[in-house]
């Protein structure tokens, strides 16, 4: 087994994800990598090279598969030091165009997920004389309803909101052998906001005091720092990544 922290990173496949992913291998930790696309996961672990990396298919809605998934990696590495839950999706839709399972399903995976995931690990943090950390994924939207992104999402908005309240209890209870922080990202350049954003970066830049929109490797600096700097007493915080953004 190898001495480098073990750091599991949820929604691993693209995105902020991959560049959490490849930003704690630079740091040094080996990584477990959790997703549906099995294809963009697989790519992402060989982005994380030269450390360890295990690839785990999962949904993280369900929360047999986090059990089973980290039973595996306990077995396989002995530790867990580190959990990123940044899986999540977003339904880009008003109150009235929502429809009940939309809203189930973005809380499934989005806060539910978030759930699943700090329970299955968090007795394995626990048990460890060296504790762990924990990083949840949330949103600037969860701080202002969404009101400065490019469309409407409430449940999303919904979601990112309940992640913060798990968080400040989270951090409450699993102190102080586990830190538990969550990270706000503002308007970030992945896949999915470059589509609805397209014809409108520049608009949008405009509201943003840095003058451009985030990176993923904007999001994953900070969630490196959060979960390795050896000094770090930050816990159970809501850090925007955002470039200070304001509705205008």
């Amino acid at each position: 087994m190898s001495d480098a922290p073990l750091a599991i990173v949820t929604g691993a496949g693209r995105g902020i994800g991959r560049a959490c992913a490849t930003g704690l291998a630079a740091a040094g930790c080996d990584l477990a990598l959790i997703d549906l696309d099995e294809a963009g996961t697989v790519e992402t672990a060989r982005l994380c090279a030269p450390q360890a990396v295990s690839v785990h298919i999962a949904d993280v809605a369900d929360f047999r598969l986090a059990e089973r998934a980290v039973a595996a990696i306990v077995g396989e590495t002995g530790r867990i030091d580190v959990l990123v839950n940044n899986a999540g999706i977003s339904q880009p839709k008003g109150l009235l165009e929502l429809t009940e399972a939309d809203w189930d399903r973005t809380l499934a995976v989005d806060l539910k997920g978030c759930f699943n995931w700090c329970r299955a690990v968090a007795p394995v943090m626990l048990d460890q004389e060296s504790g762990g950390r924990i990083v949840n994924m949330s949103s600037l939207s969860a701080l202002n309803g969404g009101v400065t992104s490019a469309v409407s999402k409430v449940a999303y908005a919904a979601a990112k909101a309940g992640i913060l309240g798990l968080t400040r209890a989270l951090a409450k209870e699993l102190g102080p052998k586990i830190s538990v922080n969550a990270v706000c990202p503002g308007i970030i350049r992945t896949e999915l906001v470059e589509s609805l954003t397209r014809g409108r970066e520049e608009e949008l830049a405009g509201r943003i005091a840095m003058g451009r929109l985030g990176t993923p490797e904007d999001v994953a600096a900070v969630v490196t720092f959060l979960a390795t700097s050896p000094t770090c007493f930050v816990n159970g915080e809501a850090i925007r990544v955002d470039g200070f953004q304001w509705v205008t």
